[in-house]
């Protein structure tokens, strides 16, 4: 069982919960995981930013923070934290809704919760794999 509550503490961006939702189900599942409590908050750059200092050291915002909380077998509680400033900014540069970009920050981040990392180039390539794998569900493809 899946318990996910999604926070949306930003004004730019409409967020479609529910979809939000059903892809953090879609990562877990394919990965086999039996019962998790995520939240997920979309935020703005500023607490983001603030967020990325005070955990991470990096001085800068950033696309999506996910932190793992407790993972014990196929249980884990964490938290994802994707920036709908970003989202909007870059999906510009893609050429693809804000909401999609949003969903591809969200599914990123439930990756990294299920075990994913891309600290190198040959487990960035499997991030992406699973990425694309993700976004299919939802009738896209990744952009480059």
């Amino acid at each position: 069982m899946f318990s996910i509550d999604v926070n949306n503490d930003q004004a730019v961006l409409a967020v479609d919960e529910d979809r939000l939702r059903q892809a953090i189900e879609n990562v877990l599942s394919a990965a086999g995981i039996a019962a998790a409590d995520v939240s997920v908050a979309v935020v703005d750059d500023p607490t983001i930013h603030r967020l990325n200092a005070d955990f991470l050291q990096h001085d800068y915002p950033t696309d999506v923070l996910s932190f793992l909380l407790e993972r014990e077998g196929d249980e884990l509680e964490g938290e994802i934290i994707a920036s709908a400033d970003t989202a909007i900014r870059n999906a510009q540069q893609y050429g693809w809704p804000p909401a999609d970009e949003l969903l591809l920050y969200v599914i990123h981040g439930a990756l990294h919760l299920v075990g994913h990392d891309d600290t190198t180039d040959e487990l960035a390539a499997a991030m992406r794999t699973a990425e694309a794998a993700q976004l299919a569900h939802f009738g896209l493809e990744p952009h480059n």
